[in-house]
């Protein structure tokens, strides 16, 4: 089984919280996710993390404090998952590396199917205060 070390970020912007859609044809295809990606082998996960989403989403975030931490494993791979708080720093988000973005309130965290690995952090973000 392969093992994968990924890192997420939870983007906050007037009281909501930026999700991406997996492309159909993907791992998971069509669910929802906090947007991010594997880690390469020379790079923190942070560096990851700045990397990654302006690759996905075309814009520059700064990274803050590490907001949960979980390990999962699917059939078929290892993951383990590293989601940090961010600033979104200039720019506005757009679907290059994703099917889809959207900003959603907290009470809209149950309307999106998200992967079986999320679901330790959703309870978490379901008590957190969306700044």
């Amino acid at each position: 089984m392969s093992y994968i070390e990924v890192s997420a970020a939870l983007i906050f912007k007037n009281g909501k919280l930026l999700i991406t859609q997996r492309h159909k044809d993907s791992h998971l295809g069509g669910l929802w996710e906090f947007p991010g990606g594997k880690r390469e082998t020379d790079e923190t996960f942070e560096e990851c993390l700045v990397r990654e989403i302006n690759e996905e989403l075309g814009i520059e975030i700064s990274v803050g404090k590490l907001f949960e931490e979980i390990a999962h494993d699917y059939p078929e791979k290892s993951v383990h998952l590293k989601f940090f708080i961010c600033e979104l720093v200039s720019g506005e988000p757009k679907p290059i590396g994703c099917a889809a973005v959207k900003w959603i309130f907290k009470n809209e965290l149950g309307n999106f199917e998200f992967p079986a690995a999320d679901a330790q952090l959703l309870e978490k973000l379901r008590a957190y205060n969306f700044p």
